[in-house]
């Protein structure tokens, strides 16, 4: 009886080392980003551990900073709730280009959804399509555990000193340069790049405020209408 050739142990269970260097360009962008969070939470008036929880629980990023002064203006949960919906609506795009390799079931699919942020995104997207499932989640998971990371050093000992948070904004610009970088390197074709930016380029003149949504919705549009050729064989 001859034995089962054995599986690629490397590759099925790739070391957590990999995830931790997978996400360690977000970790530089998130941690102090969510430190900048924690400590205009706690200087807004709100509680250390409640923006913690915020980081746990709402995770959206752009949507946290938004809740700032809408918190410290005593306005109903539910018109910040709504707010953040919308603010985070553009992840419904994201979702949908990944549903070929979107956890099947279980909770390990509904956290995928929950953790997909822009950066999130930008990292999936790098991976080997037969990635294993664990491997996504397990990557995610770190992603949000670097925001809450920053959120808890902001909130706990940022609000105790006096610091200096002029300039950390430009971390988030850092942060999708270097993920941009990733992506072009690993690009199979040039066309997504360059659509992108041509869609941004003729939405931001009609309506800056609203340039991303309709950048995305023309990439989006694009994506379905254009069938790239497969490559000829033989």
């Amino acid at each position: 009886m001859s034995a089962e050739p054995a599986t690629p142990a490397g590759n099925d269970t790739e070391p957590a080392l990999a995830w931790w260097s997978a996400t360690v360009p977000v970790a530089m962008g998130y941690v102090p980003l969510g430190a900048v969070f924690g400590f205009l939470f706690v200087q807004a008036g709100g509680e250390a551990w409640l923006a913690v929880l915020t980081s746990i629980v709402v995770y959206a990023g752009a949507a946290q900073y938004m809740m700032i002064p809408m918190v410290a203006a005593g306005l109903p949960w539910g018109a910040i709730a709504l707010a953040t919906v919308v603010v985070n609506l553009r992840h419904a795009f994201y979702g949908l280009s990944l549903l070929d390799r979107w956890p099947a079931q279980g909770w390990s699919r509904w956290y995928a959804v929950f953790g997909l942020t822009d950066e999130t995104y930008s990292v999936l997207t790098t991976l080997p399509a037969h990635t294993p499932t664990r491997h996504w989640v397990a990557i995610t998971a770190l992603n949000q555990a670097w925001w809450v990371l920053g959120t808890a050093l902001g909130a706990w000992l940022g609000a105790q000193a006096t610091v200096t948070w002029q300039g950390l904004d430009f971390a988030l610009v850092a942060l999708f340069a270097v993920l941009a970088v990733e992506q072009w390197r690993r690009r199979t074709s040039a066309v997504p790049m360059w659509l992108a930016l041509g869609a941004y380029s003729v939405a931001y003149p009609l309506s800056p405020v609203n340039a991303l949504v309709l950048s995305i919705a023309a990439c989006v549009i694009a994506a379905v209408v254009w069938h790239p050729r497969e490559p000829a064989h033989g």
